[in-house]
């Protein structure tokens, strides 16, 4: 992965203009996926967001009815990513997990910065929630990757009736001093100075980042939460404050599974098309999945 990007002289995302990093990063997550999995049924809908309505996409796996549901927030530093970059993992977590997977197109930063992320998402679980009998869902999970596992974990704290939780590389914590945070400065992979242009581009006063909804690792009481899973990569600049966030859940009494991914970098989870770990990553999220909202636990 960084040889290929070092060989062809990437420019870094954060670099780029927006438009350019947008179209840069659905390019890659295209590239590393392989090809998409056909999935029993995949429709497009609308649901209604504080502002408006919004995009969400439905991939059913079968046609029994009802079926555990995953409400999968795309990563993307809350300004890149969209439905379609998160299509092919949607794909494959339908189809390992058995479960019905929902994606909603919530609003991306700078446009529209915190909270408006985290106010969609919490619309698009409610939308599924309501909507129940006529989507045929059941036992509601959340999950996502980097941003989208930021979302997940704020989600889950402000819900107590979910299922599980899948938390794929999130963001925890605003400013994290850590030693990934540190280390990571590698030009030619997802860095340090990546997430400190995420982070300006959602946050439109440094004061926000001490908001549980930004950092969940900051909140008072982590007791309740659903059992989750955490999965993290050795080279990634989030990796210790996803595994922090894993370690406060566990002590707080929450059921947690977390499991680093030696040799991976960030954005490793959507790679399928050309990692074996990925692969992997993939299935034991979907064994979680079944465990805790396909079967029961």
């Amino acid at each position: 992965m960084r040889a290929e990007r070092a060989a062809r002289g990437a420019t870094p995302l954060y670099e780029m203009t927006l438009a350019q990093a947008r179209a840069a990063d659905l390019a890659d997550i295209r590239a590393g996926g392989g090809d998409a999995e056909p999935v029993f049924e995949v429709t497009d809908h609308t649901f209604p967001g504080p502002d408006g309505e919004l995009p969400v996409r439905v991939y059913r796996p079968s046609p029994g009815r009802p079926l555990g549901t995953l409400v999968y927030f795309f990563g993307g530093g809350w300004t890149l990513g969209g439905i379609d970059t998160s299509d092919g993992v949607c794909r494959a977590l339908a189809n390992a997990a058995g479960c019905l997977v929902v994606t909603p197109g919530y609003r991306r930063a700078p446009e529209h910065p915190f909270p408006a992320a985290v106010n969609d998402c919490l619309a698009a679980v409610s939308w599924v929630a309501e909507n129940a009998g006529a989507l045929g869902a059941d036992r509601i999970a959340v999950g996502g990757d980097s941003a989208g596992g930021n979302l997940a974990a704020v989600v889950a704290q402000q819900r107590g009736d979910l299922a599980a939780q899948l938390l794929v590389y999130p963001n925890t914590c605003y400013h994290a001093d850590t030693e990934s945070l540190r280390d990571n400065d590698d030009r030619w992979m997802f860095n340090r100075h990546s997430v400190d242009w995420y982070w300006r581009n959602y946050l439109t006063v440094p004061e926000d980042g001490r908001d549980p909804r930004v950092s969940p690792l900051l909140a008072e009481d982590l007791s309740g939460l659903p059992p989750a899973l955490v999965i993290t990569a050795e080279y990634d600049p989030l990796r210790d404050e996803g595994e922090l966030y894993a370690e406060a859940m566990r002590a707080a009494g929450v059921r947690v599974e977390s499991v680093r991914y030696d040799g991976m970098a960030h954005g490793f989870f959507t790679m399928s098309g050309v990692l074996d770990d990925a692969r992997r990553a993939v299935a034991q999220a979907a064994e979680f999945l079944r465990k805790n909202v396909s079967d029961g636990p």
